[in-house]
């Protein structure tokens, strides 16, 4: 006697969805007693739903919480207001009718971080909201698996008079069963059977799944990381940024320079000239012979062009002499004849 009264008390809550089990008030149904049950279950059969194929779904979803049963009157600024007194809100989207854009009743809210969720998850439960008592719950949309939602038949929750109550949720769980379990036919549904011996109380909240580990070192890492790498910016002090300039624009000037010696090299410069532009000599020797190598070049290059123009003349000129000696030479011997 004492163990079926204490089994009265006791409920347990799903950790994955199934709809024939959700329409269930103890989890052990094997056949959908309504119509909407039976619809969600050939839904999931087919796999007609996909909970990421919303492209809506925004932020992360170990830190996001649902909000269910707000009044139509609420809006953005008066729920986000509300989920500050629980931490910093991050995401906030209230969901509305695609054609009408009135309020659905439910939001979506993401915190900054899973601390601030859980707060929110325990804390903002059954709180009032303009004039209604909110439902508050995870996001069961991405974190349970084999999650069918309300307007195909499953969901979590409802009202009496609606007539399609759903069990195993935070609002209505699952009572623990008083007659023995179907094992083998559960089993062959995929339905998990009630974990006998692991039941709760009414009064224990069930905890929101957490993030694998794995998941959780990554994020810790790449934000270490990034931390770091901002660290050692801020540590880099103005002389450090200037001789890295210096560097950097010193390499390209020498680069510039050994280009101009190659260059004056193939217009006949003698090696011993090289010598200026010496590793060891110092930027500002460096930067003098750079400019003396140049006036050098010009002069070079003006020199140059005024030996050849001189040639070019000098040739022309003697040519110019023996045309016309020629020409004297022929006119002579014809006035002789």
């Amino acid at each position: 006697m004492s163990s079926s009264s204490n089994n009265i008390n006791s409920v347990f809550y799903a950790e994955s969805y199934h709809p024939i089990q959700a329409g269930s008030i103890d989890g052990t149904d094997i056949l959908p007693h309504d119509n909407a049950v039976l619809r969600a279950h050939l839904c999931s059969n087919a796999a007609l739903y996909d909970p990421l194929g919303d492209p809506k779904i925004i932020g992360d979803p170990y830190r996001t919480i649902f909000v269910g049963r707000l009044s139509h009157l609420t809006t953005e600024h008066t729920l986000q207001k509300a989920m500050s007194k629980y931490g910093r809100v991050k995401n906030l989207r209230l969901v509305r009718h695609i054609v009408t854009g009135a309020s659905r009743g439910y939001a979506f809210v993401e915190f900054e971080s899973e601390r601030e969720m859980r707060r929110a998850y325990l804390d903002a439960h059954h709180s009032i909201i303009d004039d209604a008592e909110i439902l508050v719950d995870y996001n069961r949309q991405q974190l349970m698996p084999g999650w069918i939602p309300r307007r195909l038949g499953g969901g979590l929750g409802g009202r009496k008079e609606s007539g399609q109550l759903r069990f195993g949720g935070r609002e209505r769980p699952f009572r623990a069963p008083l007659q023995p379990i179907p094992f083998e036919d559960l089993k062959k549904l995929g339905i998990p059977p009630p974990p006998e011996g692991r039941y709760m109380s009414r009064f224990q909240v069930p905890s929101p799944p957490r993030k694998p580990r794995s998941l959780v070192e990554k994020e810790e890492y790449s934000h270490k990381r990034s931390s770091a790498e901002r660290e050692d910016l801020s540590q880099r002090s103005p002389s450090m940024e200037r001789d890295e300039h210096r560097r950097t624009t010193g390499g390209k000037r020498d680069f510039r320079k050994r280009s101009c010696v190659e260059e004056e090299c193939q217009h006949g410069k003698s090696p011993e000239d090289w010598s200026d532009y010496s590793p060891k000599s110092t930027p500002v020797e460096r930067d003098h012979n750079y400019k003396w190598s140049s006036s050098d070049r010009e002069e070079h290059y003006h020199s140059r062009s005024t030996a050849e123009r001189g040639d070019v003349s000098q040739k022309r000129s003697s040519k110019g002499k023996e045309e016309r000696s020629s020409k004297r030479h022929r006119h002579h011997s014809r006035s002789k004849q």
